[in-house]
């Protein structure tokens, strides 16, 4: 029987501008996409067949019920995804420049508004996984410290805990070191971790991936996962490690592959029975991690993580 797993974190909405290389001062058009990345997590587990849950703060907005209908259309299990009556719903405003920079506006609203009270009645023993994925989370507010509490407790309570950065510059601008920090307690904490290359570098202080790697053997007892795009995903495990290829796709639009990835990752742990899933062998990982790097390549054949989605299904671990 499938494991419940809880994804908790940010859920808000992306304008993109689709005036190709206008800042956003210039920018007319915009196409709204539902995201955050435990939200496009939970989407993935639950196309994929996966049993998840969804704790996540929105606005009483029709941006905030949005999210919520598409978390349902999935398969979601929505009753912790709360509504907020006086802060909106969060929004992300995104403009690729001709210098391949992104202009980028960020309204902070409902999603950092979670708080512990808000979620005291959550059962987490129901939850024998539990994902944390926002870098939002990392920024002042309820949902630092609702973060921090939930990850006390799922620890004493032994569950298999896992974590993604997702390292946003523009969030955190000239203060990497807040980020890097809270990013290093969770390192230490978690059960699995999945960083990007660029995320391994930042978060060791390191110039190369075999040094960063050493940093992570040393510094955590966690399972951990370095994407690294096309050529698919370094992973290291009680001192061994393997690189595991992907397969060969042409990519439309990359986003959400990462969280793909690890929803394909979690919804696979969660169909592993009677098993101590801190104690798998190699081989189990390297079969896992096989199927989650086609769920992540896969997703990159579809403009927008929440479209791509709708294209995954279980097949993909056959």
């Amino acid at each position: 029987m499938s494991k419940q797993i809880l994804c908790i974190g940010e859920a808000l909405i992306d304008m993109i501008c689709t005036d190709k290389g206008k800042p956003l001062t210039d920018g007319e058009n915009f196409l709204k996409k539902t995201g955050g990345a435990p939200t496009n997590v939970a989407a993935a587990i639950a196309a994929l067949g996966g049993k998840v849950t969804l704790a996540a703060k929105v606005g009483k907005d029709p941006f905030g019920q949005q999210l919520i209908q598409v978390m349902k259309d999935f398969g979601v299990e929505t009753s912790w995804m709360l509504q907020d009556h006086i802060h909106f719903t969060t929004m992300a405003f995104v403009s690729l420049l001709e210098s391949g920079e992104r202009d980028f506006v960020f309204s902070r609203g409902a999603d950092g508004q979670l708080s512990e009270s808000d979620i005291a009645g959550l059962n987490l023993a129901g939850f024998p996984i539990i994902h944390f994925g926002s870098a939002t989370a990392f920024l002042p507010g309820p949902l630092q410290k609702t973060y921090l509490s939930v990850l006390q407790k799922a620890v004493e309570s032994k569950l298999f805990v896992s974590f993604d950065p997702n390292y946003r510059h523009l969030l955190f601008k000239d203060n990497d070191q807040s980020f890097v920090d809270q990013s290093w307690y969770f390192l230490k904490h978690c059960s699995f971790f999945k960083v990007s290359d660029e995320e391994a570098l930042l978060l060791t202080g390191k110039r190369s991936l075999d040094e960063a790697v050493q940093m992570f053997e040393e510094k955590t007892s966690a399972a951990f996962a370095i994407t690294l795009g096309e050529r698919g995903t370094l992973f290291g495990f009680q001192k061994q490690i393997i690189v595991v290829p992907s397969i060969a796709v042409k990519p439309v639009d990359t986003t959400g592959a990462g969280d793909a990835f690890v929803g394909a990752l979690l919804a696979q742990l969660a169909n592993i029975p009677d098993r101590d899933l801190t104690q798998l062998d190699i081989n189990t990982w390297e079969v896992v991690i096989a199927k989650a790097n086609k769920a992540g390549a896969r997703t990159c054949e579809y403009l927008g993580a929440m479209e791509a989605f709708k294209h995954l299904s279980s097949d993909i671990f056959n």
